[in-house]
């Protein structure tokens, strides 16, 4: 049975089937996840860091996003950053025959395979084909085929000693990526209890402390004040007997001054200057230099002109 113009329809046009769920290529995926950063879908470039999941960055994209979180286009995959000390900069081996340049020719094949870093013990590639890992400790990147086959407590590039639980997966699975997960957070919540019983034990060092420096100090005070009261009760009769003897021995001399200020008293009598009586030439302690002065010394008396200054020429 055909429909308007004489087409006849196909069963997939009118029958609809469930559809499938939408496949990535494996190859952009890796592209993306080992050429790109995480955060900012710039491309990666030195200086790179690696957080506890195994994501890599660009430390410039890390500290934007510490900056600015608003702003960060992929901040969901990176709450679990707080700080810098989350993330460990990694230490990466270069390939010695990498080309960095884009071709001229267009149209001309890329590979997208090729990989600037490279295993610094079995010498393969780091494009995500093979598994890779780095050292929390000391951030030397190298695949696990080398840790596997290798097997040492030391790192095979700067000889720096590790643990099992330092090693992290670059990159890992989604079961991979819950089990770092699940190691990171015990290796906080073990942090975040160290830090309680660190101040904990301070506190108690503290109040342990303050008692005995109470008694301490209450000894010291007490043996002082018996020391005090000692040299007191010793000294005592010894200082009465000799200040009987100086106050017996300046009894004379405080009588002669006395009386002497009395006297001095007697024949001195202050001079009022402020009084009408009050004349310069009948002051006994003036010096005569000071009379002369004055109109009413007998030099003034005797001057032909006027002992001021005056613009009358009858006066000068």
């Amino acid at each position: 049975m055909g429909c308007d113009g004489g087409t006849i329809p196909k069963r997939d046009e009118l029958v609809r089937t469930k559809q499938r769920r939408e496949q990535t290529d494996r190859t952009v995926e890796l592209v993306a996840k080992w050429h790109y950063c995480a955060i900012s879908t710039a491309k990666l470039v030195e200086p790179m860091v690696s957080c506890e999941l195994g994501r890599l960055y660009n430390k410039v994209a890390v500290i934007e996003y510490l900056l600015d979180k608003t702003s960060t286009p992929n901040a969901s995959l990176c709450q679990h950053i707080r700080s810098l000390k989350d993330v460990k900069p990694l230490n990466l081996t270069v390939k010695t025959d990498y080309n960095d340049k884009k071709p001229e020719i267009d149209g001309q094949y890329i590979d997208t395979q090729d990989s600037k870093f490279v295993c610094p013990v079995v010498g393969i590639e780091m494009n995500g084909k093979y598994k890779f890992c780095y050292i929390r400790s000391c951030g030397c990147v190298m695949s696990e085929r080398a840790l596997r086959e290798v097997k040492s407590d030391t790192c095979h590039k700067c000889n720096k000693e590790y643990l099992a639980d330092d090693v992290i997966v670059i990159n890992g699975t989604d079961d991979e990526v819950k089990q770092l997960e699940s190691r990171m957070n015990e290796r906080r919540a073990k942090a975040k209890d160290s830090k309680k019983s660190r101040k904990r034990k301070a506190t108690e060092v503290e109040t342990d402390a303050g008692p005995q420096l109470k008694t301490s100090d209450s000894k010291t005070t007490a043996s002082s004040s018996t020391s005090a009261t000692e040299v007191e009760t010793d000294a005592g009769p010894q200082l009465k007997t000799s200040d009987t003897k100086t106050t017996a021995s300046s009894s004379p001399s405080v009588a002669s001054t006395s009386g002497t200020a009395s006297a001095s008293k007697t024949t001195t009598k202050p001079i009022d200057k402020s009084s009408k009586d009050y004349s310069v030439a009948k002051d006994p302690k003036a010096s005569e230099t000071y009379k002369s002065l004055f109109t009413s010394h007998k030099s003034a008396k005797d001057r032909p002109t006027a002992h001021w200054v005056t613009f009358n020429p009858c006066y000068n």
